[in-house]
């Protein structure tokens, strides 16, 4: 599946309730139970590329993983040295989170990924690693993979890192459970917050007071999971977008976490003056709900708190940029450059070939709103790209190439699609 054509769409209404389940928290899952006595039930897992690696890589790491369809089942007495070099595919969650598991596990491990996660940065958690002392090599001195980790005894750490990034965090914290003292790790702004809340969930003794969370190492095996994965808001975002750009259409989206650090993104939206209400239905693990948008004309803002929780939605939320009156400006934001692609360079050069007016700066960029024209763009094979450009096509109509890194995150983005808007396959 080399390139789509989507066409204009017309108003919509729908109630959608299969929206991939969240990518984060199905990573989490997988990872999480290799730390538990017993038998971990994951329900509603997102049967994506990322996460399925994540899920063989915890088999290759010795865990027993039973899968009926419905109910994966996870148990595991202890990290195992795998015959198998490890692939966690497109997904850098995948790679900096199994940095912090296995650099104190007995063994050697190597991970590996695509020819994009080979070029992205790993030292922002290997250098942190390295220094409490994990052994780990690597291309550029452990700054890009495959990266070589030898098991070995942990320090004890008092960190403060520079950016807000709930990968380095949460690879950090899992490094601190098996460390030989407490620990903490402070952050400049909080990010995402699903490791803590998942960990503490399972018996893990983490403290959070503020922007500083504290980590008691682990003397026992931690209680297993039972989790159903809410909708991934960041995958549902991209159809909140959808009803926001299209007059007269509304849209629920069903199931999704509500967690305050994942739904900042539908908060941008609303400043904007799209008319969203939720509704919560659940609260165990994470705060689970139900988002209603409704269309509204949009409104230029500026975007610069909270980056680290919106990071992923930023792409979708330009489009929203594009369509709206004024100009809307992203500051604080470097953190794009250092995704799957270089975020800020595919988002402004896809919409200059849209004919809307972009500024690019080191940490961000400006977007005057006007009317978006047919384009061809391609998505530099990053998945939030691909299905934010084809978003912006329900407006005027868009031919986008590469699409295979959809299916890292997104399997039925078209089937959700299709009850939009014609979608033609190229």
């Amino acid at each position: 599946m080399s390139a789509v054509k989507v066409s204009k769409a017309n108003k919509f209404s729908l109630k959608l309730e299969s929206i991939a389940p969240d990518k984060s928290i199905s990573h989490r899952s997988a990872m999480f139970a290799m730390l538990a006595s017993g038998t971990s039930e994951i329900t509603n897992f997102l049967r994506a590329e990322d996460t399925l690696n994540s899920l063989e890589i915890v088999k290759n790491l010795g865990a027993k993983v039973e899968d009926d369809g419905v109910t994966i089942k996870i148990s595991s007495d202890g990290i195992k040295e795998p015959f198998e070099i490890l692939d966690c595919g497109n997904s850098g969650t995948g790679m900096r989170l199994f940095c912090g598991l296995l650099s104190s596990a007995n063994g050697h491990f190597v991970l590996t990924g695509d020819k994009y996660l080979r070029k992205r940065p790993m030292k922002r958690v290997t250098n942190p690693l390295r220094e409490i002392g994990a052994v780990i090599d690597g291309r550029e001195d452990s700054n890009l993979a495959p990266l070589s980790i030898r098991g070995a005894s942990l320090k004890a750490f008092d960190y403060e890192s520079k950016i807000a990034s709930a990968q380095v965090k949460s690879c950090m914290i899992l490094a601190a459970l098996r460390a030989d003292g407490v620990c903490s790790y402070t952050e400049p702004e909080l990010s995402r917050d699903h490791t803590e809340r998942m960990l503490k969930g399972m018996g893990a003794d983490i403290v959070v007071d503020g922007l500083k969370t504290t980590i008691f190492p682990i003397k026992e095996l931690l209680s297993p999971l039972t989790i159903r994965v809410p909708a991934d808001p960041s995958s549902a975002f991209f159809f909140a977008v959808a009803a926001a750009i299209t007059p007269d259409s509304d849209i629920v989206l069903e199931g999704v976490t509500l967690n305050p650090t994942r739904i900042e993104a539908f908060k941008a939206l609303q400043r904007m003056g799209a008319d969203i209400s939720y509704e919560l239905t659940d609260n165990r693990y994470e705060p689970i709900g139900d988002i209603h948008v409704k269309y509204a004309p949009l409104h230029g803002i500026t975007v610069e708190d909270n980056i680290s929780w919106l990071i992923d939605e930023l792409p979708v939320l330009s489009i929203a940029f594009a369509c709206a009156t004024g100009e809307s400006i992203v500051k604080n934001a470097e953190e794009l450059r250092v995704k799957e692609s270089d975020r800020i360079s595919t988002v402004v050069e896809g919409l200059r070939a849209c004919d809307i007016e972009v500024h690019e700066y080191k940490d961000g960029y400006k977007v005057v709103g006007g009317e978006l024209k047919n384009a061809a763009v391609d998505s530099d094979g990053d998945h939030r790209i691909a299905m934010s450009f084809i978003i912006a096509g329900l407006r005027c109509g868009m031919t986008v190439t590469d699409l295979d890194c959809i299916n890292t995150s997104f399997p039925n983005f078209f089937e959700l699609l299709k009850k939009i808007t014609k979608v033609e396959f190229k």
